[in-house]
């Protein structure tokens, strides 16, 4: 089976966990409590590369404020369905001291990830760092820290769509899946 025949396969044994329209909605929500926190702060919005864009973009059409946007690109999964070492693969190239920063992305699993570009931000002399995630997966587990904006909560399942991938593929689904149980 290639690849490409394997997406298939996995999207067509999948269970549809948030619709296009109920992501949609979301987002708009989290982006009414993001201009009310910090719409008068000039915010330097990061996007947390590669599942972060969906989010991201969509987020940003409905900030009716100014801002700057950069990007960074940490992750713990690469190609894989568990968590690894943490790999830094670029950092923002707008500096962060004295900012208010706000990180954006796809999900909240473990929370390793997210803590460590917080922690990575206080130590560059931020003013204020906030966290905004598309998902937040409910897997019972004591997180090193809490979003301060979450769009919806996922089942402590393999999810995949709107910026989270399943081996590689599906990124790019405006609805969020969860691969079936065995």
């Amino acid at each position: 089976m290639t690849d490409f025949q394997e997406a298939r396969a996995i999207l067509a044994g999948s269970e549809i966990i948030h619709s296009a329209e109920t992501v949609s909605a979301a987002v708009t929500r989290v982006a009414a409590q993001i201009t009310e926190k910090l719409g008068e702060s000039n915010p330097l919005v990061l996007c947390v590369m590669s599942g972060g864009v969906p989010f991201a973009g969509q987020l940003l059409m409905q900030l009716r404020f100014p801002l700057d946007f950069d990007y960074m690109h940490v992750t713990r999964y690469g190609q894989e369905t568990s968590g690894g070492a943490l790999s830094w693969r670029a950092s923002p190239r707008t500096p962060v001291e004295g900012r208010t920063v706000l990180i954006v992305d796809d999900i909240l699993d473990e929370g390793f990830t997210l803590a460590a570009i917080v922690e990575r931000m206080r130590e560059l002399g931020v003013a204020a760092c906030y966290t905004a995630v598309a998902t937040d997966k409910l897997n019972g587990k004591t997180k090193p820290l809490k979003a301060d904006f979450v769009a919806l909560t996922v089942p402590d399942r393999f999810v995949f769509g709107y910026g989270m991938d399943v081996r590689g593929k599906w990124r790019n689904l405006p609805a969020i899946y969860a691969v079936k149980e065995s």
